[in-house]
């Protein structure tokens, strides 16, 4: 009994990918990577053959006019179209009838978005975008998420009073500096602000870049624990009641990136149509970032929030971010997907950028 209801469960996760390119491989190692799979990709089905002795071989099941006897043979729940090329070559007939006979179909960009909480930037065209659901980031829901901000952060610094003053005392004790770190971060439309932080870092008149990962050196013995629990995030909730973040949203970045993030990582510009968040989709999914390639990683989940962003959204983010703060998770150990990460577009892929003015506090990845 047990061996038949687990082997109902695994025929209700198996995908069916009709396609073998590069979109097809970047989705089954999205999914096989996963630390606990949804999903079990029960081959490819492809007109063209990969080579012999490759993995990609291994998974091919046959051609496009096959694809009928595949789904009689294989029974998936799932068939993921990751077609490159779909003229004249998608199995219609045949795709109609297993979405008749109740098998999911569904576009490869779709499965990816909705299975890994991110945008597959580097194939999305402008028009998907335009044409697509969401965004809703004015109006009603903007409102909305200003109210809550507002009132969250008014309640947040009458409780946390009494903590943000013996984090204060214990930074000006601890090192030598100031008690908090001012940065200039891009805003909304790309607005300037100076974005609060209780300092973690020994100053430096060395020019540093601003990944953490060139920085650990300089963390303070107090700046360890604010970073690994997030406290030193905490003076932004005046940030919060000045306008220029709110409790959710991307994090932003430093106006001196911000030519580089534009010129470098796709659909860049649309962050800034939303206001910055203490906390973010990006950071309890990905955490910090330490080179080109994995800020456009994160970008993609960036997306993926100014996409489907909804007040449920929000609170899930705040409650994960709760989460993470009380068990001591810091952004930089925050659980990753290891797939190999992709650089979007054409854009090159990641090097060293931006070094900070010298100074300063350090790396402004959160």
């Amino acid at each position: 009994m047990v061996g038949k209801l687990r082997d109902m469960r695994d025929q209700s996760r198996r995908v069916l990918i009709l396609g073998s390119g590069p979109q097809a491989t970047a989705l089954i190692e999205e999914i096989e990577s996963a630390q606990n799979p949804r999903y079990i990709v029960c081959g490819t089905v492809d007109d063209q053959e990969p080579l012999a002795g490759t993995p990609d071989h291994n998974r091919w099941l046959g051609p496009c006019d096959s694809l009928s006897d595949i789904i009689t043979r294989v029974h998936p729940a799932f068939i993921v179209v990751a077609l490159a090329d779909r003229r004249d070559r998608l199995p219609l007939h045949a795709l109609l009838e297993a979405r008749v006979r109740g098998v999911v179909v569904e576009d490869a960009l779709d499965f990816s978005e909705r299975l890994m909480g991110k945008l597959a930037i580097e194939a999305i065209r402008p028009s998907m975008l335009i044409l697509a659901k969401g965004f809703r980031n004015h109006g009603t829901a903007d409102v909305i998420a200003r109210a809550v901000s507002v009132l969250g952060a008014l309640v947040g610094l009458v409780l946390c009073a009494p903590l943000l003053l013996a984090i204060g005392v214990a930074v000006k004790l601890d090192s030598r500096g100031r008690m908090f770190f001012i940065q200039q971060r891009a805003g909304r439309n790309g607005r300037p602000f100076g974005l609060i932080k209780f300092r973690t870092m020994h100053p430096t008149n060395q020019p540093r870049s601003e990944w953490v990962s060139d920085n650990v050196d300089r963390i303070t013995r107090v700046g360890l624990y604010l970073r690994r629990f997030r406290l030193d995030e905490l003076p932004q909730l005046w940030n919060v009641l000045r306008g220029d973040m709110n409790l959710v949203g991307p994090r932003p970045h430093p106006v001196t990136n911000q030519a580089v993030f534009m010129e470098k990582i796709a659909y860049y510009g649309l962050r800034s149509t939303v206001r910055p968040g203490m906390t973010g989709w990006a950071q309890i999914r990905y955490g910090y970032a330490n080179n080109l390639a994995e800020e456009t990683e994160k970008m993609r989940y960036d997306l993926y929030y100014i996409k489907n962003r909804s007040l449920w959204l929000d609170v899930r983010i705040l409650l994960l971010t709760v989460a993470t703060v009380l068990f001591g998770k810091g952004a930089s150990e925050v659980s990753r997907r290891r797939a190999p990460l992709r650089p979007a577009l054409q854009w090159q892929p990641a090097r060293r950028v931006a070094l900070a003015p010298t100074g300063t506090d350090g790396p402004y990845v959160s």
